[in-house]
């Protein structure tokens, strides 16, 4: 009798700590972006946590994480809701740190429970309002212009942030505060005219905070990786909230009848390089701030972003629009500068300690094609079609969604083919890493298996 109830005893203590050490693996899983980084993690997690990879069943859905530990005769299954899918740089990076530390050094349970934010909710959207400004000088505004789009972006960042606190659907709020930073650009075109040349170019900039070019990075990623059902899933989602920014824009456009002011806007640049490098920096910091990336990797990224931008307006500016380079069009130029950063970022993970994503997808952020997505947004909402002469104006509209839109997939697959192709050199190292510290874990018997 004695002996079933110190049995039933240790069953259910053993119960208890793999529940919470499952519960543990869920709640890392959920802080990272793209399925692979999620799955790799995992596992590397549940090595530390004593579950071997053959017991471990991992299924990921975007809005929910499901483990397995089974070993034939016992299961257990735990699932964890996603309810956001904020990306947090800090999170990505110090979980793939602390999965290496907590093998190597023994951490205890508690010892593993910590995240942190690097930077208050007003920090970031002032980040993110010159990050915009930033994308403004890069469309050809002035200096003014720039602060211009910089404080409506702030503002509208800053609603945004209110309507996720305060529980609002996550689309409506997208469209509220598009709405919002649109007006606020509107309204500076009131102020007078000899403060700044470029008047109109804020509102192209001014709600480009909510444009989600990491859902698409990390949808071609999942894409690739074959992890099909969820790749798709991040498409439906990043269209839904272009889609709500749009309508945001829209509304607002409609309502104060802002004409269509494009064929006013140059499309040819003009600024200095060295203004287009200040630029891109600014942006790259800014949404790095809206990613939580550390402190320390904000100049990393700024240069980062100053070689992406640089590199495609070399590749795609050129004699014709009287520029240095080598005139071979905006689509490949996007794609020559996120290869060159992603490239860059396999040999500069070893020296700064955190994944590829941390470095490349801020720094080639500052290449979205604005103008182009703004274009075909005006084109379509100020359209009229009522005779043949209306027809060109959409066809240009059409023209500049579909070129927005290979630029998008080309800086996406510029991000993710080099990585792919580094992971499998970088996997075949760390595995042979994570092999010999389990190796001498279990040595110390702090290692045991569930």
């Amino acid at each position: 009798m004695i002996l079933e109830e110190q049995l039933e005893t240790t069953v259910k203590i053993h119960d208890q700590q793999l529940h919470r050490r499952v519960d543990l693996l869920l709640r890392t899983g959920k802080l990272l972006a793209d399925t692979n980084r999620i799955v790799r993690n995992m596992k590397r997690t549940a090595a530390y946590l004593g579950i071997p990879e053959e017991k471990l069943h991992i299924n990921v859905s975007f809005t929910m994480l499901m483990v397995n530990v089974s070993d034939g005769d016992y299961s257990f299954t735990k699932f964890q809701r996603i309810e956001g899918h904020g990306v947090n740089m800090t999170a990505i990076s110090e979980v793939s740190k602390l999965s290496w530390r907590a093998i190597e050094q023994d951490y205890t349970l508690d010892q593993y429970e910590e995240e942190k934010r690097n930077y208050t909710p007003t920090q970031v959207a002032i980040g993110a309002g010159f990050a915009c400004g930033g994308f403004c000088i890069q469309f050809g505004c002035d200096w003014m212009a720039f602060l211009y789009a910089s404080i409506a972006a702030i503002l509208g960042m800053r609603l945004r942030q209110k309507c996720n606190e305060s529980g609002l659907n996550h689309y409506m709020g997208i469209a509220i505060s598009a709405f919002v930073a649109t007006m606020l650009a509107w309204a500076s075109t009131f102020l007078p005219a000899e403060w700044t040349s470029t008047p109109w170019h804020p509102l192209l900039a001014c709600a480009l905070f909510i444009v989600p070019g990491v859902p698409l990075i990390n949808f071609v990623d999942d894409m690739l990786d074959n992890y099909i059902q969820v790749g798709i899933v991040r498409a439906v989602n990043t269209l839904l909230m272009v889609a709500a920014m749009a309508f945001g824009i829209a509304f607002a456009v409609k309502l104060c009848s802002i004409a269509n002011f494009f064929p006013t806007i140059s499309m040819v640049p003009h600024h200095a390089y060295w203004e287009y490098a200040i630029a891109a920096a600014i942006s790259a910091m800014g949404f790095s701030m809206i990613f939580n990336i550390q402190r320390r990797l904000l100049w990393v990224v700024a240069i980062g972003g100053i070689i992406a931008v640089c590199t495609r307006n070399f590749v795609n500016l050129g004699p014709s629009t009287n520029n240095i380079g080598l005139d071979m069009g905006l689509v490949i130029g996007s794609f020559a500068g996120a290869v060159v950063v992603s490239i860059i970022a396999i040999k500069a993970v070893h020296w700064f300690h955190v994944p590829n994503h941390v470095l490349t997808i801020p720094s080639v952020i500052p290449m979205i094609p604005g103008v182009l997505m703004y274009r075909m947004l005006f084109g379509l909402i100020n359209m009229n079609v009522q005779s043949i002469d209306q027809v060109t104006p959409l066809m240009k509209a059409i023209e500049s969604g579909v070129n927005s839109g290979l630029v998008i997939m080309c800086i996406a697959l510029g991000v993710a083919i080099p990585n792919i192709f580094g992971r499998k050199y970088i996997a075949s190292s760390k595995n042979k890493r994570l092999a010999a510290i389990l190796k001498e874990r279990k040595a110390r018997g702090k290692f045991v298996e569930w």
